[in-house]
């Protein structure tokens, strides 16, 4: 029976010779995920059902990202609670401050997670895994207390849509105008519980991190999943870090899709989306001349090296505009010491920027950059939902990090192509 790679991978870890759309399976996982907010109630949960053990130390990870460094008693108390557990179980992937990192980033970083595994995670951006070609998605945390427990869950196998990729991205726009652009196309619910498989000879074009990018923000098109196949670029990037033997799979030819898109990577411009969802897309050129108070340049979406780098070439010899409060946020340790090696550090802080240690940070409105109201921030993070990021009054413009950075010297949102003339 023909199968697309997200069936493929769940038949795999199902002990099934194949699977079909919507039937309901109990698979074995490859690795638990929870943070701060999401890991204590996963904890109690797990306690309350009279679990005394973990299925296996080595396949769960505890990132201390979203309130950490802590910002108040309550944030320091979630801390505490994950901490203590992660003593308590001997749990190895416990990532605290001065080794953690924004959780979506450190685990591929780290080699925790590879092609061809199974991930659940209680974080919907889980899905960012799916970039190595590995099934990765988020659950709540009742269903990450049982897998903690017994290193299973239970999946409805959803069906798919592909997106075919020609072509290779222009100057100043990277994966998180290809994902913003098929939201505004497909809409936040067009790809409801369904896997976005992204295909073509555009693939090879993209970094790998444009791709973590991709199928971070699946999760805002409502998809159970993004995934690309495995390229040379995956066994690059998997190489020194994945220190395990791994599957790669591929969708079959006569694979069934509910709906095919042709995406041409060259015709792309940079895009925003507007508030407040991020199906509201425009791109930059159609907006107007919005005035911003803030500029935020990290997240598990745009937080990587590259990120940084494309930020740092907009700002280096420019001064960021009077008022404009611009945030920068290396995704995890090691980004961030690259950030200083590579110069790009200074280049911020000249610039009048500021450059945080690892964190979400503003991004669900955490710390490091709260909204007041009716202020206006353009940020590189994900949602930009009523009050995600301060006061209900505020409003948030997802962009990359180019026209972020771009956004900030000027002080309002532009095409960077801009600051050239």
């Amino acid at each position: 029976m023909a199968m697309t790679m997200t069936q493929k991978i769940l038949a795999s870890h199902a002990g099934l010779d194949s699977v079909t759309a919507g039937q309901l399976i109990e698979a074995n996982l490859d690795l638990t995920l929870a943070n701060d907010i999401t890991g204590p109630v996963a904890i109690r949960e797990m306690e309350k059902a009279g679990f005394d053990h973990v299925f296996d130390k080595n396949k769960i990870a505890l990132v201390m990202d979203h309130f950490a460094p802590n910002k108040d008693i309550k944030s320091a108390e979630q801390c505490l609670t994950c901490r203590n557990f992660a003593g308590k179980h001997e749990v190895v992937n416990f990532f605290d401050v001065g080794q953690m990192g924004i959780e979506h980033a450190l685990l591929p970083e780290q080699g925790l997670v590879g092609p061809g595994e199974l991930i659940i995670g209680a974080d919907s951006h889980t899905c960012t895994y799916g970039a190595l070609g590995a099934f990765s998605t988020g659950v709540g945390s009742t269903d990450l207390a049982a897998g903690m427990a017994t290193g299973k869950a239970w999946f409805r196998v959803p069906s798919a849509i592909k997106f075919h990729l020609t072509g290779s991205l222009p100057k100043y726009v990277s994966g998180k105008d290809v994902i913003l652009h098929i939201i505004g196309k497909i809409g936040v619910d067009g790809a409801l519980y369904r896997s976005m498989e992204f295909t073509g000879e555009g693939v090879a074009s993209l970094s790998m991190d444009d791709r973590f990018t991709i199928c971070n923000m699946a999760i805002e098109a409502g998809a159970k999943n993004g995934i690309f196949p495995v390229d040379d670029k995956t066994r690059e990037y998997i190489k020194g870090r994945v220190n395990r033997e791994v599957t790669e799979f591929a969708a079959d030819a006569d694979a069934v899709y509910d709906e095919e898109y042709t995406i041409n990577l060259s015709e792309l411009r940079p895009t925003v989306a507007c508030p407040h969802l991020p199906e509201n897309t425009k791109t930059v050129d159609e907006l107007g001349k919005i005035e911003i108070q803030q500029s935020v340049i990290g997240s598990c979406t745009n937080g990587r090296i590259q990120d940084m780098r494309d930020a740092a070439a907009i700002l280096k010899g420019r001064k960021v505009k009077k008022n404009v409060r611009t945030i920068v946020i290396p995704a995890t340790q090691t980004i961030y010491l690259q950030c200083i090696e590579e110069g790009l550090a200074k280049i911020f802080v000249e610039a009048g920027a500021i450059l945080s240690t690892p964190t979400c940070g503003p991004c669900l409105g955490g710390h490091m950059g709260i909204l007041a109201h009716d202020e206006k921030a353009v940020s590189t993070t994900n949602r930009n939902f009523v009050g995600r990021m301060g006061h209900v009054s505020s409003e948030i413009y997802l962009a990359n990090p180019a026209v972020a950075a771009a956004s900030a010297v000027a002080g309002y949102i532009i095409d960077p192509a801009e600051l050239e003339d």
